[in-house]
């Protein structure tokens, strides 16, 4: 009898780990399935240019050379850039980092950290002469840069302390606008009226991020561009 019980019990425990090892199965591959889609998606969403390497200015910069201005530092874009096969894999961590992040002013860190690292991998990518990922690489980073910005006033209506994040800001908004600067001296003629479209971004949230301090009777940065 006791042995025909422990072979009942035998058989459900196989039972049980047949199907848990099914469903294990069948979660990862929904989980892959679902990481290559968001892949795609990312993939599919990007900005694609395409440009030829002549027309470069004769007295473009030596790679390293620069003549800094604003008294910024930007971070170390990382070793992973956007033309490395592990990049889509990089940006998405960056985006799950977003969504698991709920303080608000360490979202608005996270955001401007984003921006920063795309604008130091974008300028190394057109030092490298791969013009396309960093025309686009570009113009991802500035609009993270927006985000800061928008991210700032929501911060600011919800009663939070921003004052000390707006000169951050302001210097940061400068220094994207003297890379970009630096970048268009490197830059093929086709993409020169985009990279100078996209110094928009940087131009209205320094704006916004002077007035703010302005209204709230602090001083900000000075701007040292002519615009």
């Amino acid at each position: 009898m006791l042995l025909f019980l422990n072979s009942n019990q035998s058989c459900d425990i196989i039972q049980v780990l047949s199907m848990f090892r099914k469903v294990l199965i069948a979660a990862l591959v929904l989980i892959a399935a679902f990481g290559i889609l968001l892949i795609s998606v990312f993939r599919t969403a990007s900005v694609k240019y395409q440009f030829s390497d002549t027309g470069k200015q004769v007295n473009a910069r030596v790679l390293g050379e620069t003549t800094e201005v604003i008294d910024y530092n930007l971070p170390y874009p990382g070793k992973v850039l956007p033309d490395s096969p592990l990049w889509s894999v990089k940006a998405l961590r960056d985006r799950v980092w977003l969504w698991v992040t709920t303080n608000p002013t360490r979202k608005a860190e996270l955001k401007l950290l984003f921006a920063d690292k795309r604008l130091g991998s974008s300028k190394i990518l057109f030092e490298k002469g791969k013009f396309e990922e960093g025309l686009t690489t570009l113009t991802k980073a500035e609009k993270y840069l927006e985000e800061v910005g928008w991210q700032e006033e929501e911060n600011r209506k919800m009663g939070i302390e921003t004052s000390g994040f707006l000169e951050i800001l302001a210097r940061a908004s400068l220094k994207h606008y003297e890379v970009m600067q630096n970048i268009l001296t490197i830059a093929p003629e086709a993409a020169r009226p985009t990279i100078i479209q996209t110094q928009g971004y940087s131009k209205r949230v320094f704006e916004n991020s002077r007035n703010a301090l302005l209204e709230k009777g602090k001083s900000a940065p000075e701007n040292p561009f002519a615009w």
